[in-house]
């Protein structure tokens, strides 16, 4: 049996993280609005859980991206595949993260992508040379490392 799995991603401010990795994998931020209004309407959560986003409603400390050829749920927005959660935590980044992403670019178009993802706000923190490839380790707009190759 395989499991269904999404990435989490600890951030102080979720819906910029959530803009920046979908404009930088070619993802959709989820659209949950439909979920939200009726939650709301039912009383279950409060209004002060969402937020507006994108011209919609939104959930004030979780958001995530979905590939855009995945399935998801019509009712609450949630994708089915590939995706990736951002949620509000109080504390900043401090150190290494233990678990990364890697993103994998055409051949010969690595600094064309550096520059692209610079662009949407990502930072280049080292060029990596090695017996075993090349790559550029970068920084999101949080300060978590991930990887060009």
């Amino acid at each position: 049996m395989t499991l269904h799995w999404k990435l989490v991603v600890d951030a102080n401010d979720p819906h910029p993280q959530a803009d920046f990795w979908a404009a930088a994998l070619g993802y959709e931020v989820e659209d949950n609005s439909a979920l939200i209004e009726r939650l709301i309407g039912f009383g279950a959560v409060p209004q002060e859980a969402a937020v507006e986003s994108h011209g919609r409603r939104a959930w004030r400390d979780l958001v995530a991206v979905r590939h855009p050829d995945d399935p998801y749920d019509e009712d609450s927005g949630a994708g089915l595949g590939r995706r990736i959660l951002f949620q509000r935590v109080p504390e900043t980044k401090t150190v290494k993260n233990r678990l990364h992403i890697d993103v994998h670019s055409e051949p010969g178009t690595r600094e064309a992508e550096v520059a692209r993802l610079e662009t949407l706000g990502a930072a280049v923190a080292r060029r990596v040379k090695e017996a075993g490839g090349e790559w550029v380790v970068m920084t999101d707009p949080e300060g978590n490392e991930f990887c060009v190759h």
